[in-house]
């Protein structure tokens, strides 16, 4: 009996606040990719079932457990291979996003690699964690950290001929100085970026600097600091949504999101709670 095509579908879009940078959501049940390259470096990560490519005059199996890297303009092939179905998250980022990325990395040259297939648990989860932010694209200040973070831990550990990446400052007077501005501005729009030339530093130096210091990434710091600007709204009586926006947050949904990842309760039971 003939199987049902039912999963054979894809979805691609380009990030519009990191020019040069594409997005890939893929489920198939029978695609083969013939032999092609890309002119922009490919990063993709299985969610589901796998599939089997060939590079560099191998063939190798792109499962759950692998996280796939090709260097611009390498030729490469996939096919079905052995399992029935292939889901995946597909990273591309062309000349302007590699000079955006080694710009906030700090690099001194583009990275490269020997390898195509890398086994490595916390990575396939960080570029998992990172395209998803990128496909609900509500929280531009996280989605630039995740970037710098996935793809500065990719270069670090399996980047060819160890590329230099900016060191890590170690300053506290600069630590405490973007807090102090966190602190300010949290409603802003606030960037990696901004923050960093603030006091002398890369994003990547100072997403280091953030975590060595204070525990926390940059945007879980700010994101805290939202949380209790939102929570002393409302207990002025502030509405949710109003209390939401006032604090930073990019909606009412995003703020229930944090609220209740961080205190297990929604914004909506604290008020009840507290309104006695």
């Amino acid at each position: 009996m003939a199987r049902t095509d039912l999963r054979n579908s894809s979805r691609y879009w380009h990030d519009p606040r990191v020019p040069g940078l594409s997005c890939l959501v893929a489920d198939f049940t029978s695609h083969d990719y013939a032999p092609h390259s890309h002119e922009a470096f490919v990063v993709a990560v299985t969610e589901a079932g796998g599939a089997e490519f060939k590079s560099r005059g191998r063939t190798d199996e792109a499962g759950t457990s692998t996280l796939l890297v090709f260097n611009p303009d390498e030729p490469h092939s996939g096919r079905m291979g052995w399992s029935p179905r292939w889901r995946y998250r597909g990273l591309y980022l062309t000349r302007p996003a590699i000079e955006t990325l080694n710009a906030a990395l700090g690099l001194d040259a583009t990275a490269y690699f020997c390898r195509n297939s890398f086994h490595d648990a916390d990575l396939i989860e960080a570029f998992l964690g990172l395209h998803r932010i990128l496909d609900d694209g509500n929280d531009p200040f996280e989605e630039r950290e995740l970037l710098l973070r996935s793809f500065g831990a990719l270069i670090r550990r399996h980047a060819a001929g160890e590329p230099r990446l900016s060191p890590p400052a170690r300053d506290a007077q600069r630590a405490a100085r973007v807090r102090e501005i966190m602190r300010e501005r949290h409603a802003e729009e606030l960037t990696l970026e901004e923050l960093g030339a603030a006091v002398g530093l890369t994003p990547f130096q100072l997403i280091a600097l953030f975590k060595r210091s204070t525990g926390l990434t940059p945007h879980a710091y700010l994101t805290q600091l939202r949380l209790k600007a939102a929570i002393t709204a409302l207990g002025r009586g502030t509405s949710i949504a109003a209390a939401a926006l006032d604090a930073g947050f990019y909606d009412q949904s995003a703020l229930t999101r944090h609220f209740k990842r961080s205190y297990g309760i929604t914004p909506l039971q604290w008020v009840q709670a507290t309104a006695g």
